[in-house]
C-alpha cells in the first residue's frame, strides 16, 4: 500500500494522508485531486508517508493526478514546509502562495438526478420543481452554480430567481431525487493559446486548383510564412474563419493551438526602461570595488550571508549588478527581492538591459496571466534572473547562486495575513538550502540584521560615501510648534518648505514631498457636539477622501458618503482634523500653481501599471513634484530631485509599537536620501513637533551608528527583539468579554507549557481593539527559546479546537496592532 502526504488549500489544516491507487504514479511536487470532507480539492504531494506513521482509520484514495512531472520543484516544496512549520501556518496555505495563479483547480459541485429517482413528474408539486428536474434530465450533471441560468433558459416565459432554484434543490436533495457530486473545474494548464494556421505541402501548388479569390489570397499569404500565422493576422488580411475552414477541408491548411506568452515587458506592466540605453555597468568607486571583492569571494564558499550597509546614493545597485554577472558566469541563477511593487520597474528594467531577455519579474501588480507565464518561464529554466517582491522567494529558479534582499529592513517583507512569513528570513532559508550567498542590503539595516553582523554571523560590508563623493542631503528640521504659533494651526506646509519648493521649481529641478498617511484628513468632527464618525466594524475613525466625497475605513474597506451634517446632533459645522496626502497635494498646488504634480499612494495607484507610468514620467521630467506616502521614500534614483519635504515627520512615533523610533529613523533617512543624487547637492526639510526626539535628531544627521547604539540599549533594557523573540497571539470574538475570557484560558495553558522557558504577557485588549466586526484581545510569548514557544502555541491550540479558527498567531511580528 502506497501512502503519500498531501497539502490542501484549507486554512489551518495540516498534511493529510492518502492512498495511491495502483494505476496512478505520483512524485513529490505533483498536483493531485483528493476528497476532503464532501468536496474534491486540488492538493500537492509533499512527500511519501513514513513506514512507521500510524495509518488513519478512514483512508481515502487520490482521485486524479494532474501532472506528468512535478509541478513544484522539490526545493520549493521544502521551503513551503519550513515556512508552514516555523510560522505556524497550514502547509496548504503556504503552497498556495508558492504556486502561480490558477495553480489550484476550482472546487465545485455538480447536481444530477439520482439513479433511482422516480420518473413521474406528477409527484412534483410546483412548476419550478418540474423545471429543475426537467433541466437535469435534459442536460445531465451540471455545476450547481450554473443550474439557475440553465433552468431560466429551459423556461423562457417564466421569471425564475436563483433563490427559488436553491430552495427547490434543497428539497430535492432531502427527498433523494438529486445527488451532489464533488468535482474540480478548470484546466491543469492555464496557458493562453491561439489558433495558428499553417500551409500544407499542397498549398504551394494551389495554382492548379480551382479556388475562390479569397482562398487563393489566403494560400499566398500562408505560403509566405512556412511557420504559419496567427488567425488574428489572417483576419487583418481580410481572411475570415470560413475561408480557413474551407482550406482545411481541401487539405491546403492545418490548424494548431499554440501557447502565447503574456509578456509584462511588452504590455508595459513591468514599466519602461528608465535611464539611458547605454552601458549599465558604470565605473566602480573604491568602496564599491572593495565591497564587490569581499562579497564575490563568498560565491564559491557555499551558503554565506553578507550585510551590505551602504548610505543612500552609495551605489549598492551597481554592486548587485556585478555580483549577478559573476554568479551567472558560474552558471547559477540570481533572485533579487525588493519590498514594494513601485521599485520593480526600475530594477527589472536595469537588469533586463544588463542581461537581456532571461530576466523575469514576479509580483501581484501583474495580471494573473502574466504571472502564470513568467512563473512557467522560470520553471522551464528559460530565466537566469528573477526580480520580485516578497512572494518571489518561492520562484522556481534552478541552480540558485545568489539571493539579494534589497532594503532588507522594510516591513513590507512581512506578510500580514496567513501565512505570516517574513520574505527576508524565508530568503535566507532558500539560500541556505541552495548553498547560495544571501546578500542583505540597506542604508538603514534592521536591528536584527545589524546584531547578526556585529556578532559575526553575517559578513559586514560598508559603503559610507556616495558615488563621486557627492555630499549627503543637508537635512533641516522645522519645529512646527513655532510655525503653528506664527501662522495658525491649519498650516500644512511651513513658509520655509513653500519657499524651498518655489525656488526648486524656479531652478527647473524636481522635488518630493512625503507624508506617510493617505486620504485628505484622518478624521472629521462636529464643532457643536464633538462627535467623530467611526467605522461601524473597526475601532478607528473614518478617513476623509474629499475628491471621492467619501469617508473610508482603511482596515475593512467600509465607505460612506462624506457627511454635510453631524449624524449625532445634525450640526452643520464639521471640521477636518489632521492631513493626508490628498490635502498635501492640494496645498502644494496652491503654493506652486504652475507645478506639474502627481500623487503616489494606494488610492491613486490602484490601476494596473499606474505606478510604473508615474515613475517613468517623473524620470522623464514630465512631473515637477511627487507627493506620496512611504512608497516614494526608498530605492528610487532620480538625479534631478534636489529637494525633499517631509510633512508630519513624527506621525509614526505615537504608534503603540516598540519599533516606532526605528521605523521613523529609517523612513526619514531613506526619504532624505532621495535628494542630491545627481550633480546638484540636495536639501531635505523635515517638519516635526518633536525635533528633540532622538530618532528625528539622528535621522537629520543621518547618524546610523549612533541611533543603533541608543536603540539597542533601549531594546536590551526592555527585553525586546533583537535580544528576545516574540510571538503575537490575537483572539477574536464578536464579544469582548468572551474574547478576554478565552484569551485568559489560552494564556494560562501557555504559562503551564512554558515551564519558565519563556514568559507570557497579557491578555489585554489589542491597540486595534475591534477589526471587521470582531473584538481583539492580544497576548505575547516572549523568550529566547523560539522552538519551545512555537511548540507550546501549537499544543495549547490543539487542546482548544473550538478556538482555533478565531486565533491569529504571528511569529516574529513586525506589527503590534
Amino acid at each position: 500500500m502506497r501512502l503519500v502526504r498531501v497539502a490542501v488549500p484549507v486554512p489551518g489544516l495540516g498534511l493529510l494522508t492518502y492512498r495511491v491507487p495502483d494505476h496512478l504514479q505520483v512524485q513529490r511536487g505533483m498536483r493531485v485531486v483528493v476528497p476532503v470532507a464532501q468536496r474534491a480539492v486540488t492538493g500537492l504531494v509533499t512527500d511519501h508517508s513514513p513506514d512507521d506513521e500510524e495509518v488513519p482509520a478512514r483512508l481515502r484514495d487520490i482521485t486524479e493526478v494532474l501532472d506528468d512531472v512535478p509541478f513544484l520543484p522539490e526545493e520549493i516544496v521544502r521551503l513551503a514546509l519550513w515556512v508552514g512549520e516555523y510560522y505556524l501556518a497550514g502547509p496548504g496555505e503556504v503552497v498556495s502562495t508558492a504556486l502561480p495563479p490558477k495553480g489550484w483547480l476550482r472546487s465545485d459541485m455538480t447536481l444530477a438526478l439520482a439513479e433511482d429517482a422516480p420518473s413521474d413528474a406528477e409527484a412534483l408539486a410546483e412548476p419550478i420543481e418540474q423545471a429543475v428536474v426537467g433541466t437535469l434530465r435534459a442536460r445531465g450533471p451540471i455545476l450547481r452554480r450554473q443550474l439557475w441560468r440553465a433552468v431560466a433558459q429551459q423556461t423562457p416565459g417564466a421569471e425564475v430567481t436563483s433563490d427559488q432554484v436553491s430552495r427547490v434543490v434543497r428539497r430535492l436533495l432531502k427527498g433523494g431525487r438529486v445527488r451532489l457530486r464533488p468535482v474540480v473545474t478548470g484546466q491543469a494548464d492555464a496557458s493562453r493559446r491561439r489558433r495558428w494556421i499553417l500551409p500544407t505541402a499542397a498549398a504551394f501548388d494551389h495554382a492548379a486548383l480551382r479556388l475562390s479569390a479569397k482562398q487563393t489570397a489566403a494560400c499566398l499569404v500562408l505560403c509566405q510564412s512556412a511557420e504559419g500565422l496567427d488567425a488574428t493576422v489572417l483576419r487583418d488580411h481580410g481572411i475570415g474563419s470560413e475561408v480557413v475552414r474551407r482550406l482545411v477541408a481541401l487539405g491546403l491548411a492545418q490548424v494548431e493551438w499554440r501557447a502565447v506568452e503574456r509578456d509584462p515587458f511588452a504590455s508595459g506592466a513591468a514599466g519602461t526602461l528608465l535611464g539611458p540605453a547605454g552601458d549599465v555597468f558604470l565605473p566602480l568607486t573604491s568602496e564599491q570595488a572593495e565591497a564587490l571583492h569581499t562579497i564575490e569571494g563568498l560565491l564559491t564558499s557555499g551558503f554565506q550571508t553578507a550585510l551590505l550597509h551602504g548610505v543612500t546614493g552609495s551605489g549598492k545597485t551597481q554592486v548587485y549588478l556585478r555580483l549577478a554577472q559573476a554568479t551567472l558566469a558560474q552558471g547559477r541563477g540570481v533572485l533579487l527581492l525588493v519590498p514594494e511593487i513601485a521599485l520593480t520597474p526600475a530594477v527589472a528594467s536595469l537588469f533586463r538591459r544588463a542581461f537581456g531577455g532571461r530576466v523575469a519579474i514576479q509580483h501581484s501588480g501583474l495580471s494573473d496571466g502574466e504571472r502564470y507565464d513568467q512563473w512557467h518561464r522560470i520553471r522551464r529554466g528559460e530565466v537566469d534572473v528573477v526580480v520580485g517582491t516578497r512572494s518571489a522567494v518561492f520562484a522556481p529558479l534552478p541552480r540558485l547562486g545568489l539571493v539579494i534582499v534589497d532594503e532588507e529592513h522594510d516591513t513590507a517583507y512581512k506578510q500580514e495575513e496567513s501565512p505570516r512569513y517574513h520574505g527576508r528570513d524565508a530568503a535566507l532559508v532558500r539560500a541556505r538550502d541552495a548553498g547560495a550567498v544571501a546578500l542583505l542590503g540597506s542604508a538603514t539595516p534592521s536591528l536584527e540584521s545589524w546584531r547578526h553582523a556585529s556578532e559575526g554571523r553575517y559578513t559586514l560590508v560598508r559603503m559610507l560615501r556616495r558615488v563621486h563623493d557627492r555630499p549627503l542631503a543637508q537635512v533641516t528640521t522645522i519645529d512646527m510648534r513655532g510655525v503653528f504659533a506664527e501662522e495658525g494651526p491649519e498650516v500644512v506646509l511651513s513658509r520655509s518648505l513653500r519657499d524651498a519648493l518655489l525656488a526648486c521649481l524656479e531652478r527647473r529641478e524636481q522635488a518630493m514631498v512625503l507624508l506617510n498617511r493617505r486620504g485628505y484628513a484622518p478624521s472629521l468632527f462636529c464643532r457643536a457636539c464633538g462627535n467623530t464618525p467611526e467605522c461601524p466594524n473597526c475601532s478607528v475613525t473614518l478617513t476623509v477622501h474629499r475628491k471621492a466625497a467619501q469617508t473610508r475605513c482603511h482596515y475593512c474597506g467600509y465607505t460612506a458618503r462624506l457627511p454635510t451634517r453631524c449624524a449625532s446632533c445634525q450640526g452643520e459645522y464639521l471640521e477636518y482634523t489632521g492631513v493626508g496626502t490628498e490635502r498635501v497635494e492640494q496645498e502644494v498646488a496652491r503654493a506652486c500653481p504652475r507645478a506639474r504634480i502627481a500623487r503616489v499612494d494606494r488610492d491613486t495607484m490602484q490601476r494596473r501599471g499606474a505606478i510604473a507610468g508615474v515613475l517613468s514620467r517623473f524620470a522623464a521630467r514630465e512631473i515637477d513634484v511627487l507627493v506620496g506616502t512611504q512608497m516614494i521614500a526608498k530605492g528610487h534614483d532620480f538625479p534631478q530631485v534636489t529637494l525633499v519635504g517631509v510633512v508630519s515627520a513624527d506621525i509614526g512615533l505615537g504608534v503603540a509599537d516598540f519599533r516606532a523610533a526605528e521605523r521613523t529613523f529609517q523612513l526619514l533617512t531613506q526619504v532624505a536620501g532621495r535628494a542630491g543624487r545627481g550633480e546638484i547637492p540636495g536639501v531635505a526639510l523635515v517638519q516635526t513637533l518633536h525635533p528633540q526626539h532622538y530618532a528625528i535628531e539622528l535621522a537629520a544627521r543621518q547618524a546610523y551608528d549612533e541611533f543603533v547604539e541608543r536603540e539597542m540599549e533601549f531594546r536590551q533594557r526592555m527585553r525586546y527583539p533583537p535580544w528576545l523573540s516574540l510571538i503575537n497571539v490575537v483572539v477574536r470574538h464578536a464579544s469582548l468579554a468572551t474574547a478576554m475570557k478565552e484569551a485568559g484560558q489560552l494564556a494560562e495553558a501557555l504559562r503551564r507549557l512554558g515551564d519558565e522557558r519563556f514568559g507570557v504577557l497579557g491578555p489585554a485588549p489589542a491597540p486595534l481593539g475591534r477589526l471587521r466586526g470582531e473584538s481583539r484581545v492580544q497576548l505575547f510569548l516572549k523568550g529566547r527559546d523560539r522552538t519551545g514557544m512555537r511548540q507550546a502555541a501549537r499544543e495549547a491550540l490543539a487542546a482548544m479546537p473550538t478556538l482555533h479558527k478565531r486565533v491569529t498567531i504571528d511569529v516574529d511580528p513586525v506589527s503590534m496592532l
